[in-house]
């Protein structure tokens, strides 16, 4: 059990112990924010869930500082890995950093990524007026608005990949749901002509960056950016690189269980960290094992965001090339270098049917996706793609 004298002192209120299989939680307490960095995510619980246990197998550790006088690592059975776990409200939800109790030294490095992702949130929210993006959402129609580097960066990722999908990803989108009625939770069906008007004051060929002197400017008067779906990733991305700046080796991290990335290999297994991800439509099972090491995860789905009317049902998740609700997808999960990039595909894979899937990963070496796509009847199939399929386990 970590100590009180083990923690830096402006983090010694915030302990929370828990049993020894589960690791050891530093938490400060929870505090309400908007959930806009979810929004986008079609995940009404974790659909992703780190298994803290690393559970199933057995490896010799040969660095377990328990060798006794015989010299020799006994064989640690992976479930009982001592984990340590440090978490911080941010962006509505909960952000924790994993890493194993051996390295437990980095805790400072690991409270201080979590300050960065905090300032992150302060940048990026679109619920607080005072922030930066909500700025460029006033001003950016008007007048350039010279933003922060980090800014910048989300903006520059997020205009590659509303290209490289074919506009199933895309930032400026915020309009649409609020014309469905997803923000207020008083869903609405619109008129086509409503949406067609909306949809003259959506799409990123509107947005112009000038990254030398990092501005930004909108070509249209009613356009608006939003990052829930990149946000979390991005955050993660920075977090991660802080600690591995730090020296530390290993851990993982994530954002509300939907957004994670994770590097080194702590129980030894040389696959790296493992996480499965959750059915959808059955919040009890976990139908797919994934191994990831320097590796982004993101996952969304259906979720519970929905409205009927005059008998159909409407989904959250909407196409911005449309206008309209998809639902041909149960879950939609994205493998990247990159959480941001996860992140963001994760959305895009949801909306992009199986062939634009199955062709963006194969025009893109480096990314995978497991996509679960919805059937009238029976068990629906779960397709890998990309590198998806040599580092995904199914588990029935």
């Amino acid at each position: 059990m970590v100590g009180q004298e083990d923690l830096p002192p402006r983090h010694q209120a915030h302990e929370e112990n828990v049993s020894r299989r589960t690791g050891e939680s530093l938490q400060d307490p929870q505090d309400p924010r908007p959930r806009d960095f979810n929004f986008y995510k079609g995940c009404a619980y974790p659909l992703v869930q780190p298994i803290l246990r690393l559970q199933e197998e057995a490896v010799e550790r040969s660095t377990n500082r328990r060798k006794f006088l015989s010299g020799v690592a006994p064989k640690l059975a992976v479930r009982d890995l001592p984990l340590l776990k440090a978490g911080r409200a941010a962006m509505g939800t909960r952000f924790e950093i994993i890493l194993p109790r051996h390295l437990r030294s980095y805790l400072e490095s690991v409270h201080f990524s979590l300050d960065e992702v905090r300032r992150l949130e302060g940048l990026m929210t679109v619920f607080d007026p005072d922030s930066r993006i909500s700025e460029v959402n006033r001003e950016a129609a008007m007048n350039p608005v010279t933003v922060e580097k980090e800014l910048i960066e989300v903006f520059e990722l997020s205009l590659e990949l509303w290209k490289n999908t074919g506009g199933a990803f895309d930032i400026t989108a915020d309009a649409l749901w609020r014309m469905w009625g997803f923000y207020s939770r008083e869903g609405r069906v619109p008129s086509t002509e409503e949406i067609e008007t909306t949809l003259e004051n959506v799409g990123s060929q509107h947005i112009e960056i000038d990254s030398a002197g990092r501005t930004v400017s909108f070509l249209r008067d009613a356009l608006s950016v939003n990052f829930g779906g990149i946000g979390k990733g991005f955050a993660l991305d920075t977090a991660a690189k802080m600690l591995q700046n730090s020296g530390l080796a290993e851990a993982l991290l994530h954002g509300g269980n939907s957004s994670i990335y994770a590097f080194g290999d702590p129980a030894g297994s040389g696959k790296g960290w493992k996480v499965t991800i959750r059915h959808q439509l059955e919040p009890d099972v976990d139908f797919a094992a994934v191994w990831i090491d320097s590796m982004g995860m993101a996952t969304s789905g259906l979720g519970e965001q929905h409205f009927e009317s005059e008998g159909n049902r409407f989904g959250h998740v909407i196409d911005p090339r449309t206008g309209r609700p998809v639902e041909h997808h149960v879950s939609a999960t994205a493998l990247a270098p990159s959480a941001a990039l996860s992140d963001a595909l994760s959305t895009a894979f949801f909306i992009m049917s199986l062939e634009e899937v199955e062709a963006y990963c194969a025009k893109n070496s480096d990314v995978g996706a497991v996509i679960v796509p919805a059937v009238e009847e029976g068990d629906p199939p779960v397709c890998c793609f990309g590198i998806a399929s040599s580092c995904v386990d199914p588990l029935f």
